[in-house]
């Protein structure tokens, strides 16, 4: 039995256009060609190409505009040389639609566990999604205590204006240190689910957010669709 191992189509595209970016031939601020022309070139059908192009677009190497095509925006950052990415500490606010609910609840007991709280002491639960030109990305909450969470607008369903990060910042001058977390393959939630559109399985972050004294200042859920991201680390070998 042959031990050879064929990447997935979409992932033998994303590849190739990878190629060409890294060679020039699509330089920074180029439209690539339509789905419809990498269908014909590639020889593979539009849900590929859509698959690949979308997970390029996560990744960084294009921007897709809706009604408009794909752009390329160049070579990510290697994992190497930058701080891993998280939609709770994105500088950017928060686009129109995003927040799907926010407002007081009691907290769950695996939230209230990583919190140092008792089950079902009230905190904030900000829920709010990600999107990729008209596909949702990503699915986050955020759980807040009272303490952090009073007196800032993250109990209104309104978008911030700047990242959650920055708006504690600003308003309870909190001090933000290191994030520890845990990812996990696991179905999605009924809820996440419906707003995700799928039941397909899901990369799953929990993660704690720390002041410099190790205080936990919130908890952070993530949805990934296990269609659209995957996870790639780069590790020193002593």
């Amino acid at each position: 039995m042959s031990m050879d191992f064929a990447p997935p189509k979409y992932a033998q595209v994303m590849r190739a256009i990878q190629e060409r970016i890294e060679s020039g031939e699509y330089a920074p601020g180029d439209m690539l060609p339509s789905e419809t022309q990498l269908v014909r070139e590639l020889g593979v059908g539009r849900t590929t190409v859509v698959r690949a192009l979308q997970t390029l677009a996560m990744q960084g190497w294009i921007e897709r505009e809706h009604g408009r095509g794909s752009f390329v925006k160049g070579r990510p950052q290697s994992a190497a040389d930058r701080v891993r990415p998280s939609l709770m500490t994105a500088e950017q606010g928060e686009s129109a639609g995003a927040v799907v609910e926010a407002g007081r609840i009691p907290a769950p007991r695996h939230v209230a566990r990583l919190l140092g709280v008792a089950e079902g002491t009230p905190v904030i639960a900000r829920k709010r999604l990600a999107r990729n030109a008209d596909v949702v990305s990503a699915v986050e909450t955020v759980w807040i205590p009272l303490e952090h969470a009073l007196g800032t607008d993250l109990d209104k369903p309104e978008p911030l204006r700047r990242g959650i990060r920055q708006h504690l910042q600003a308003v309870k001058h909190l001090r933000f240190d290191h994030i520890t977390e845990r990812v996990s393959a696991r179905t999605p939630t009924q809820e996440e689910a419906e707003l995700l559109g799928s039941s397909n399985p899901v990369l799953g972050v929990l993660a704690t957010v720390h002041d410099p004294a190790g205080n936990v200042l919130m908890v952070v859920s993530l949805a990934l669709p296990g269609s659209l991201h995957e996870l790639e680390d780069v590790f020193k070998v002593s």
